[in-house]
C-alpha cells in the first residue's frame, strides 16, 4: 500500500487543485460530497484527513467503499473524536489500526482523546497487529487515572505493573536480564533493587552507563547515593544532583562541582534556601527547547508551584511556567519575566497567555515548536502586516494572518524567496483575482490557491465540473 507521502508525490496538478478545493472554507457541502465520491485518492486523502467536516460528509466517509479513504478519517485531528470513534468496528484491519494509531501530532502535543468507551473497546477487541502503544496518547485523563482499578483486566494492564512481584527486590534480581536490553534498562531505572544488583552495577567490568541508570532509582541506599555523588562520570553526578534524598555534604560538594551542568542540577534542589541557591555559580542555558508540555495527570501542590514562580532561580520559574493552571497573578508576573525560557514556556503552555506575550515569544524564540505558538487562541492578527518585510521568513509569514494586509503586498509575497511564505500568501483572501487565477495553474502553489476563500462558489463549481464520475 502506498504511503500518504507517495500518494501526494504522484498527484498531478489537477488533482492537487481538487485537494485545495477540498480544504477551501467556501466549498459547499454538496461539492465536498462530489469530491469524496469522484476525486482521485490524493484529493480524498486531503479532504478526509486535513480539515473538519460537516456531518453529512462524515457519514459519507464512514460508508465509503475504499478502506484507504476511511483510514484518512481515522487519522484526522480536526474532526470531533466521537466522529473518528464511529470507525472502531470498521470491517478492515487497516482502518482499525489507523484509528488506534491516532492523528499525527508534533512534539508532545496529544490528540484530543477518544471517548472512553471507544478506547476500552479498542483495548479489549483489537489484535496486536491493530493495537500500538500510541493508542495511549488518545486516553482521556479520567481514564488514565482510572487505569489501576479499572474492572477490565486488559485495560488495567495499561496502568503499569500492578503485580506485587514488581515490588519485590528479590524477584526483580532473579528476573533481571543479564544482557543490555530495554527490560534491563527499565528495571535499573525504576524497580526496587537488591544490594547485590546495585553492587554488580558498581563493580568492574560492569557497563559504565548503568551507573547513570541507577542514579535516579528511588531504592538506591544512602551510602550509594553518597558514593555516586563523587563518581568520575559527570552524567552520573548530574543525575544524582536531582535526588531529593541527597545529603547536605553531597549537596555542598556538588554545588562547587567543576562541571557547570552538575552545579545547575543541584542548584534547583528543594533543600536550599533562596539565599543558598543564589550563592551557587550556575549557568542558565538558553539553548533548551521551550515547547509545549502536556498538562500533568496529577496536579502539583499549588503552594510549591507558587514558590517556584517566585524564586530567583530561572530554572524553577521555568518549571512553574509549564503549569497550565497557573493563577492570574503568577501568569501576569511571569509574562514579564526577564528570562526568555520563562516567557516562552508560559506562552506555549498557559491557556490564557496574552496576545502580547504570544507575539513577543514568536519574535524572540526560534527553537523547536516555535510554530505551536501560532495555534494559541489569543495569538494576534491585527497589525501583523507590519512584518511583511521582516528578514525572518517565519515572521514575514505572520502578515498573512492579518486580514488587513494590502493586496499589493499579498501579491508580492506570493513571489517571496521562501516557499513557506509563498504558500501562506497564496491562501490570503485579499490576493488579487488575476494572480489567484494564475496560481491555479502553478505547479507549486496550486493547492494553496485552490484553498483560498476568495474563490467564489461559482468558480469552485466550475473547477469541479470537469471531474469524471466514477
Amino acid at each position: 500500500m502506498p504511503t500518504p507521502e507517495q500518494i501526494w508525490d504522484e498527484a498531478d496538478l489537477p488533482t492537487r487543485r481538487l485537494a485545495g478545493l477540498a480544504l477551501n472554507p467556501s466549498t459547499p457541502e454538496d461539492v465536498l460530497l462530489r469530491l469524496l465520491a469522484d476525486a482521485p485518492l490524493a484529493a480524498r486523502m486531503v479532504l478526509c484527513r486535513d480539515r473538519d467536516l460537516p456531518e453529512a460528509v462524515v457519514d459519507a466517509v464512514i460508508g465509503h467503499p475504499d478502506a484507504y479513504t476511511r483510514s484518512f478519517l481515522a487519522r484526522n485531528p480536526h474532526v470531533d473524536p466521537a466522529q473518528r470513534a464511529r470507525l472502531v468496528d470498521d470491517k478492515d484491519w487497516f482502518v482499525r489500526a489507523h484509528l488506534s494509531g491516532g492523528p499525527r501530532t508534533t512534539g508532545l502535543i496529544r490528540p484530543r482523546p477518544l471517548p472512553d468507551e471507544t478506547v476500552v473497546r479498542i483495548l479489549t477487541t483489537y489484535s496486536d497487529e491493530e493495537l500500538g502503544n500510541s493508542v495511549y496518547m488518545q486516553f482521556s485523563d479520567e481514564l488514565r487515572r482510572a487505569l489501576p482499578t479499572h474492572p477490565e483486566p486488559k485495560v488495567r494492564a495499561w496502568g503499569g505493573p500492578l503485580d506485587e512481584k514488581y515490588e519485590d527486590p528479590v524477584w526483580v534480581e532473579n528476573n533481571l536480564p543479564d544482557h543490555p536490553c530495554h527490560a534491563r534498562t527499565f528495571t535499573l531505572v525504576n524497580l526496587p533493587l537488591t544490594r547485590t544488583v546495585v553492587d554488580g552495577v558498581l563493580t568492574p567490568p560492569a557497563r559504565p552507563q548503568e551507573r547513570r541508570m541507577i542514579a535516579g532509582n528511588p531504592s538506591l541506599p544512602a551510602d550509594v547515593v553518597a558514593l555516586l555523588s563523587a563518581d568520575p562520570d559527570p552524567e552520573v553526578r548530574e543525575r544524582i544532583a536531582h535526588r531529593e534524598d541527597l545529603g547536605p555534604d553531597e549537596r555542598r560538594a556538588l554545588a562547587v562541582d567543576p562541571e557547570p551542568k552538575v552545579r545547575l542540577a543541584v542548584s534547583v534542589h528543594p533543600a536550599w534556601s533562596e539565599e543558598e541557591r543564589a550563592g551557587i555559580d550556575y549557568e542558565v542555558p538558553l539553548d533548551r527547547d521551550f515547547g509545549f508540555y502536556p498538562e500533568a495527570l496529577w496536579p502539583r501542590d499549588p503552594e510549591a508551584v507558587r514558590q517556584d514562580a517566585l524564586s530567583g532561580h530561572p530554572m524553577l520559574r521555568r518549571r512553574a511556567a509549564k503549569e497550565h493552571g497557573l493563577p492570574p497573578d503568577l501568569l501576569a508576573r511571569l509574562a514579564e519575566d526577564d528570562d526568555l525560557g520563562v516567557r516562552v514556556l508560559l506562552a506555549q503552555n498557559h491557556p490564557d497567555a496574552p496576545a502580547e506575550l504570544l507575539l513577543r515569544s514568536f519574535l524572540e524564540y526560534t527553537g523547536p515548536e516555535r510554530e505551536h505558538l501560532l495555534t494559541r487562541p489569543a495569538f494576534p492578527t491585527d497589525g501583523l502586516a507590519g512584518y511583511a518585510d521582516h528578514a525572518d521568513p517565519a515572521v514575514r509569514a505572520l502578515a498573512a494572518r492579518d486580514p488587513g494586509t494590502a493586496p499589493e503586498v499579498v501579491e508580492r509575497l506570493t513571489r517571496d524567496p521562501d516557499a513557506g511564505v509563498r504558500a501562506v500568501f497564496a491562501r490570503h483572501p485579499r490576493l488579487p483575482a488575476a494572480r489567484l487565477a494564475e496560481l491555479l495553474d502553478d505547479e507549486e502553489l496550486v493547492q494553496h490557491a485552490a484553498a483560498n476563500p476568495a474563490l467564489g462558489v461559482d468558480a469552485i463549481r466550475e473547477l469541479v465540473a470537469a471531474l469524471p464520475v466514477r
